[in-house]
C-alpha cells in the first residue's frame, strides 16, 4: 500500500510538471529564471530587511484572510474579532465560533482537500491528467482546460506566476513562497463564493486540490498551491452572439437577469460583481454561467446623505437614497442592473425582437437603462417575454388563413433542395429558422421571396420552438416520419374577360 501511494503521488506530481511546462510553452514562462533569480535575490537581502518584509508579507496574508471570514459566516455577518479569533499565521478558526460547515470548509481550502461528497472532485482527480490548452490568463489566474484521466473535460485555474500580481509580490517582499499564498487567497475566496453561491447561472465548483504552508495537503499538491477544479464552459463570443438568432441572445439575457435576481437575495446578502464584462461568463450547453467571482463583494456602502450614494458610470450618474441603516439602499443590485444593460441588453435585446414583442422590448430597455425598475420587476419582465414566446400568444394577429394558400404533405422530408440563406439563421448554408407552429412559418415564408415552401423537422429549440428550412424549391420528396412539407399552391392564373 505505501508502494502504491508513492507510485500516485509521483504521477500526481508529474502530472503538474507537464502541466506547467505546457503553461510555460503556451505562455513565454520564464519560471526557471523566476525561481532562481528570486532566489538569489532572497538571500542578497539582509536579514533585518528580510525580518521586515516577512512582517509586511505576513500582515497582508491575514488581511486576506479578513476578506474571506465573513463570507464563511452562515449570515454573512461580522468580523470584528478576526485577530483573536485564529486569524493569526498558520492557526485555524475556532470550531466554537463557527458553524461546523464553514470551519470545515476553511480548513479544507488552507490545509488540503476533502471528498465531502461522492462527486466531488480532490487532489487524486488530477492524477494522470491531460493538459490541452491555456484557456486565459490575467493578473492573478491562470485558467487552463484538462482532461482527465477518465476524459472528462475540465477547466482548472491557478495562480499565474507569470501575472502581475505574483511579479509585484516578488518585487515587493522577495518571497517566492509567501507570494504564492497571497495571489492564492483570490482562488481560496472564490472556493468559499461558489460553496456559497450554488446556482445554475453560476459555474459549477467540482472540487479543489490545495496544500497547506506546510506542504501538507491530498496527493499532487505542492506547498502552498491551490488548484481549483471548474466544469468546462465555452468562453463567450459576443461578436458571435450578435450573430445569432434573437431567440439565442434572448436566452443570454434571461439567464443574466436570473442570476442578478440571486445576487440580489443571496445567502450572502446582496452581492455585487465589481468586474462585470462579457469575459466574466461563459456557457455550458447554450446557458449562461458566472465564471469569475474572486470580484464579487456583498460589502454594503455607508453613507449619511443620498449624496454618499451615487453610482458613477462613463455616461451617466445616477444617485440612490442612504436608508435609516446609513448604508445605500439596493446600490449593489442597482450596479448589476445598470451593468446587465450597457454591457448586454442593449447590444443582444433590440435587434430583430418578433414584431409582438419589440414594445415589451422597448420597455425593458427603458427600464433598465434609466433604472427605473428593480430586479424582482426586471425579472418579471423577461419571464413575461418567454411565457408570451414559447405560447405564441404573441402571433395572435396573424391571419389563420394564411396555411391554406399551402400543401401540407406529412411524414415526408425532401431532396434536391435549392436553398436561399436569410439572417440570422440557425444554418449558415440555408435559411433556417424557429417557429412556433406552421401559421407562423408560413408568415415567414410569404415574407420572404424566394420561399416556395418549408419543412417543420422534428427538431425543437430551447424554448420548446420548432425548427422551420425555408428553401426556393425541391426535386423530390423522400420518406421523413418526422417531417412534414408545406408548399406554395400555385394560384390559376386569372382569365381576362372580353
Amino acid at each position: 500500500m505505501p508502494e502504491m501511494g508513492n507510485s500516485l503521488r509521483a504521477a500526481a506530481l508529474l502530472a503538474f510538471v507537464v502541466l506547467s511546462i505546457l503553461v510555460s510553452l503556451l505562455i513565454s514562462s520564464v519560471q526557471q529564471f523566476g525561481v532562481s533569480h528570486f532566489s538569489n535575490a532572497t538571500l542578497a537581502v539582509d536579514e533585518q530587511e528580510f525580518a521586515s518584509l516577512r512582517g509586511a508579507l505576513i500582515y497582508q496574508l491575514n488581511e486576506r484572510r479578513k476578506e474571506i471570514i465573513p463570507l464563511l459566516l452562515p449570515d454573512g455577518g461580522d468580523d470584528d474579532d478576526d485577530d483573536e479569533n485564529g486569524l493569526s499565521e498558520g492557526t485555524r478558526l475556532s470550531p466554537q465560533l463557527y458553524s461546523p460547515l464553514d470551519y470545515n470548509l476553511w480548513n479544507e481550502i488552507t490545509h488540503g482537500s476533502r471528498k465531502a461528497h461522492m462527486d466531488e472532485m480532490g487532489c487524486d482527480s488530477l492524477v494522470d491528467m491531460q493538459a490541452m490548452e491555456v484557456l486565459g490568463s490575467g493578473y492573478t489566474k491562470l485558467v487552463v482546460k484538462v482532461n482527465l484521466a477518465g476524459g472528462q473535460p475540465v477547466a482548472l485555474k491557478l495562480v499565474n506566476e507569470q501575472g502581475i500580481d505574483m511579479g509585484k509580490c516578488l518585487e515587493d517582499f522577495k518571497d517566492p513562497q509567501g507570494c504564492r499564498e497571497l495571489v492564492s487567497y483570490k482562488l481560496k475566496k472564490e472556493i468559499v463564493l461558489l460553496q456559497r453561491l450554488q446556482h445554475p447561472n453560476v459555474i459549477k465548483l467540482k472540487g479543489h486540490c490545495a496544500g497547506d504552508a506546510r506542504g501538507q495537503g491530498g496527493r499532487g499538491a505542492e506547498r502552498g498551491r491551490v488548484t481549483v477544479i471548474l466544469e468546462q464552459g465555452n468562453p463567450l463570443q459576443m461578436i458571435q452572439l450578435l450573430q445569432s438568432p434573437w431567440e439565442d441572445r434572448f436566452r443570454v439575457c434571461l439567464d443574466l437577469v436570473r442570476l442578478l435576481h440571486f445576487l440580489s437575495q443571496s445567502p450572502l446578502g446582496s452581492v455585487a460583481l465589481l468586474d462585470f464584462q462579457p469575459r466574466q461568463f461563459v456557457t455550458v450547453s447554450g446557458e449562461l454561467k458566472l465564471t469569475d467571482l474572486d470580484d464579487a463583494s456583498a460589502e454594503e456602502t455607508p453613507c449619511q446623505t443620498d449624496a454618499d450614494c451615487t453610482l458613477q458610470f462613463p455616461h451617466r450618474n445616477f444617485t440612490l437614497p442612504c436608508s435609516y441603516r446609513g448604508v445605500c439602499e439596493g446600490l449593489n443590485e442597482k450596479r448589476n442592473i445598470y451593468n446587465a444593460y450597457r454591457y448586454f441588453f442593449t447590444y443582444l435585446l433590440p435587434h430583430q425582437a418578433p414584431p409582438g414583442l419589440t414594445h415589451l422590448v422597448d420597455h425593458i430597455m427603458n427600464s433598465t437603462g434609466e433604472l427605473k425598475a428593480d430586479i424582482n420587476q426586471t425579472l418579471e419582465a423577461f419571464e413575461h417575454i418567454l411565457l408570451l414566446y414559447k405560447s405564441g400568444l404573441h402571433l395572435d394577429n396573424l391571419p389563420p388563413s394564411i396555411i391554406r394558400d399551402y400543401t401540407v404533405m406529412r411524414g415526408m422530408g425532401t431532396s434536391g433542395n435549392v436553398e436561399y440563406r436569410c439572417w440570422p439563421s440557425y444554418s449558415q448554408q440555408g435559411c433556417v429558422l424557429s417557429v412556433h407552429s406552421a401559421r407562423e412559418a408560413a408568415y415567414i415564408c410569404n415574407s420572404h421571396s424566394q420561399c416556395n415552401s418549408f419543412t417543420l423537422t422534428g427538431q425543437k429549440t430551447w424554448t420548446g420552438r420548432l425548427l422551420a428550412s425555408f428553401r426556393s424549391s425541391f426535386s423530390h420528396l423522400v420518406p421523413d416520419g418526422t417531417s412534414e412539407v408545406y408548399v406554395k399552391k400555385i394560384k390559376a392564373p386569372e382569365t381576362s374577360t372580353v
